[in-house]
């Protein structure tokens, strides 16, 4: 039961990961003296052109245009003036260009079209080594943006083919939700888990968004273990009550149910458990944990709250609940409210069961005829057995000898009715002698 309220709990668990933050690097405005400094960083890896007076100040009027006056139209204008005489131009001129176009449509939230220019900037050969890093990460996160996660991967490696130290932890936390949302769960857990452990080992917590996919991984491949063990961790870092509802949840699928009791309990305590799914969830930890008066509490004050809703389920529920702390003054008036929702006839039997054993017989009977009236039950015979019991101790020897004849027809019930009858019959034997011995005399 358990388990199942957790694949409940979890199945929406699995799908809550944080996608990556698109932040696209500010627009590259070079001068002829930031291109030269830039050529001379890259002198020993590339020869790269410099970026041409005349062609800058065309590309620093497309910037005014779109930043100063806001006329992307104007803007894109003068850009495509500048690609008409791109024949003349050289690829760090190119790449800039399309640079801009990037930018320019990223701002203007035409994403394929500055997909299409910014893919444009890293065809330009040769250009700064830097400058086509930035492109290519830039073009990763945008693709991530685009839902194009095949693409995404792509452009991470291709920008780890020019890294040439440690990658980055950003870049393995988005090759990792790349992966996850391409349902490649292995390659998405190792790329995740290395994130998180380099940043831990530089004396950093990992970002809660990361946690999160982290855990939706592990869930996906099927590794509670891990999941519980990311969600002790996000308890530790982040404290939200949606975290220790969770590892409650992963505790019972791990079948600790001990411990997803007291994690419960400490949720509770601490105000976490408000929603009257949790409320619910744990007032069935304390019935199988056999504690029920304290879940019939929980269940009691929620309803009278209206966090609970008087519903067939939770008065079923909040009545057994208190049945089985012997609290049968409460579980009666309970019973009997869900029996008036109850479309069969179950519960009325049940509440007939608990009112013979409280000696109320009268009320058996009647609950007992409701149970028959309304039908589909699961023991028919029992029914007629409580009433022929009830009879009975009513001193109603042959009305009882009737029901439990009917509780005979039933194979559930039919030996103990046979029981039944013949210690009646002996009774009603016992008593009609000693009538008729008193009207002899």
């Amino acid at each position: 039961m358990m388990r199942k309220q957790t694949n409940t709990l979890l199945s929406a668990l699995a799908f809550a990961f944080a996608s990556a933050v698109v932040s696209v690097p500010s627009m590259l405005v070079a001068t002829d003296a930031v291109a030269q400094e830039q050529k001379a960083s890259e002198k020993k890896t590339r020869r790269v052109p410099t970026l041409r007076g005349k062609v800058y100040e065309q590309l620093a009027r497309a910037q005014t245009a779109a930043d100063e006056a806001g006329n992307v139209e104007e803007a894109i204008a003068i850009l495509k003036e500048v690609e008409d005489k791109s024949s003349s131009m050289n690829a760090y001129e190119k790449a800039m260009m399309y640079n801009f176009f990037g930018f320019i449509y990223y701002n203007n939230e035409d994403y394929a079209k500055a997909l299409e220019s910014f893919a444009k900037v890293v065809e330009q050969q040769p250009i700064p080594e830097k400058f086509e890093m930035t492109t290519l990460f830039s073009l990763a996160q945008l693709h991530l943006m685009q839902g194009n996660y095949d693409e995404t991967i792509t452009y991470l490696e291709r920008w780890e083919s020019l890294n040439a130290g440690p990658i980055p932890v950003k870049n393995k936390v988005i090759k990792a939700q790349a992966y996850y949302q391409n349902k490649q769960y292995e390659q998405a857990s190792t790329w995740i888990s290395e994130a998180v452990a380099d940043h831990e080992a530089e004396g950093m917590l990992p970002d809660e968004g990361w946690l999160i996919l982290q855990r939706a991984i592990f869930y996906e491949l099927k590794q509670p273990e891990k999941v519980k063990d990311v969600l002790i961790k996000m308890v530790k870092l982040f404290d939200e009550p949606k975290y220790w509802i969770q590892l409650a949840g992963m505790y019972g699928e791990l079948g600790e149910e001990r411990k997803q009791l007291a994690i419960m309990e400490t949720a509770y305590q601490r105000g976490f458990v408000e929603t009257s799914a949790d409320i619910f969830n744990m007032a069935q930890l304390y019935y199988y944990h056999r504690v029920p008066y304290k879940g019939a509490k929980l269940m009691e004050q929620a309803m009278n709250e209206g966090v609970l809703e008087k519903n067939l389920r939770n008065l079923k529920f909040l009545g057994q609940s208190w049945s089985l702390a012997k609290e049968q003054d409460k579980a009666i008036p309970v019973m009997m409210q869900a029996a008036e929702l109850s479309e069969d006839g179950e519960l009325d039997a049940q509440l007939a069961q608990i009112l013979l054993n409280e000696e109320r017989f009268d009320d058996a009977i009647a609950a007992a005829d409701r149970a028959v009236e309304k039908g589909d039950l699961r023991n028919p015979g029992l029914v007629y057995l409580i009433k022929g019991m009830a009879l009975y101790n009513k001193k109603q020897y042959a009305l009882a000898l009737n029901q439990l004849a009917e509780a005979e027809k039933h194979q559930k019930s039919r030996a103990m009715a046979q029981q039944w009858k013949q210690f009646v019959q002996g009774e009603k034997r016992q008593a009609d002698a000693i009538a008729q011995e008193l009207g002899a005399s």
